[in-house]
């Protein structure tokens, strides 16, 4: 009894395997616009993009920033466009993986997981403790000072952290189509191996 319902809920779920490809096109149109954007707003404003990767004072200090900054912008718009196409999916996740590892280490890191700080969140560190009584403070100065309902009409107040929870979150995502790939049926890549690639 117990095992036939077993197999009956397993044939149920193994039906599904139809739509397999949704996950793979999914994470895919998720990540197309971050890196899109952070691609291009790297080209508009490329010479700080390079003085901000080799400063060593106020930036990452990162050895030759000129050509880090080249090819972080190349992982990020070439990579945006192949994932949107699905073409070469598994091989452009290792660029940008590289690049979202190099954001959690250099740029986020020093400020622990949340990207949005929220004291009664885990992981919350000093930092985003802190945060509780700047945001009465402003909070405060806004309900004095400015038209609150407005300012707050399209959200609520918040104080970034800058932690790595999204590059953490971009990185994971990214090793999910560097195993799966792009998926089935709406990526270039499922219809080049299909028809150019044998697999025997």
């Amino acid at each position: 009894m117990v095992k036939a319902l077993l197999n009956k809920g397993y044939c149920i779920l193994n039906s599904t395997k139809k739509l397999d490809f949704l996950a793979p096109l999914l994470l895919r149109l998720y990540l197309v616009p971050i890196f899109w954007m952070a691609g291009t707003t790297k080209i508009d404003g490329f010479d700080n993009i390079v003085q901000w990767f080799g400063n060593d004072d106020w930036g990452l200090g990162l050895p030759f920033p000129y050509i880090l900054a080249i090819l972080a912008v190349g992982a990020e718009v070439i990579g945006a466009i192949a994932l949107l196409l699905g073409l070469g999916v598994r091989l452009m996740a290792i660029p940008l993986m590289i690049t979202m590892f190099i954001a959690m280490t250099s740029v986020h890191g020093q400020y622990g997981w949340q990207a949005i700080a929220d004291a009664n969140a885990p992981f919350a560190n000093e930092r985003v403790e802190a945060t509780v009584e700047k945001k009465e403070m402003i909070i405060s100065i806004l309900q004095e000072h400015g038209n609150y309902e407005w300012l707050t009409s399209s959200g609520n107040i918040t104080i970034l952290n800058n932690g790595i929870e999204f590059a953490a979150t971009y990185f994971i995502m990214l090793l999910a189509l560097f195993f799966i790939g792009g998926g089935r049926y709406v990526s270039l890549d499922y219809w080049f191996k299909r028809n150019f690639i044998s697999t025997t």
